[in-house]
């Protein structure tokens, strides 16, 4: 005889549905015990402090030396005596020096005689090209137009006479016209000499030559000698070889 199994006796028959049921609650402790969070507690531990006995402190006095105040100023009193006169001493009267109003001036008459005049001899400076005899160079003779030819061309001989190239201006190539202004007092001689260059160094030279000038009859004007102004040029050229 079969026995036969009990279809309510069937343990297998939901096992898949049991399954998926374990896995899901599995699944869900698995997520809520990673999800989950914990906090480190620290055990705070409370000492109450109670003082029995209050501690006493021993603070060293300390002493600070101050210095004694000042002596008060001593007040020196000037006793005032009153002395009686002896003597008799008479009063000087000054007479004031001022004028007032009702003073009556001494009106004083100065005479011509009394008046010293003093004659002032003025330096007149008339131009050498319209001066009616000009500077007389030595060895020159003749009118004024000669004398004035013969100036100038003694005036050339005298710079070409005594004419240097500075040694410095030639090293640095420096040259150039420098002009030359000096003055022939009333007195035939060479005066006031200044000069106008592109360099001092041609500039000093030129000042010399002129300043060996010799002395000369002076320019007259109206038969009294006066002082001319003169001007030169002098061309510094170095030659190129």
């Amino acid at each position: 005889m079969e026995v036969k199994k009990n279809p309510k006796a069937n343990v297998g028959r939901n096992s898949n549905l049991y399954f998926a049921v374990g896995l899901n609650v599995m699944l869900l402790l698995t997520y809520l015990g990673l999800e989950h969070k914990t906090y480190e507690t620290e055990a705070a531990k409370i000492d109450i402090l109670m003082l029995s006995d209050q501690l006493e402190e021993d603070i060293p006095i300390t002493t600070i030396n101050i210095p004694p105040p000042p002596p008060p100023k001593q007040v020196v009193t000037e006793a005032i005596t009153i002395v009686e006169d002896v003597e008799e001493v008479e009063e000087t009267v000054i007479e004031s020096t001022e004028i007032g109003q009702d003073d009556i001036i001494e009106e004083r008459v100065v005479s011509v005689e009394e008046v010293e005049v003093e004659e002032v001899e003025e330096d007149i400076e008339v131009p050498f090209a319209v001066i009616e005899k000009v500077p007389q160079f030595p060895g020159c003779t003749g009118n004024n137009d000669e004398l004035k030819a013969c100036f100038q061309r003694k005036m050339q001989e005298h710079l070409q006479k005594n004419f240097r190239y500075p040694d410095a201006a030639q090293d640095l190539n420096i040259q150039g016209r420098v002009f030359v202004f000096f003055l022939i007092d009333k007195h035939g001689k060479v005066s006031r000499i200044k000069s106008r260059g592109p360099d001092t160094l041609l500039e000093t030279e030129a000042e010399r030559i002129i300043s060996l000038l010799p002395k000369m009859v002076p320019g007259k004007q109206r038969n009294q000698p006066v002082g001319v102004p003169y001007s030169v040029p002098i061309n510094f050229k170095l030659r190129t070889q």
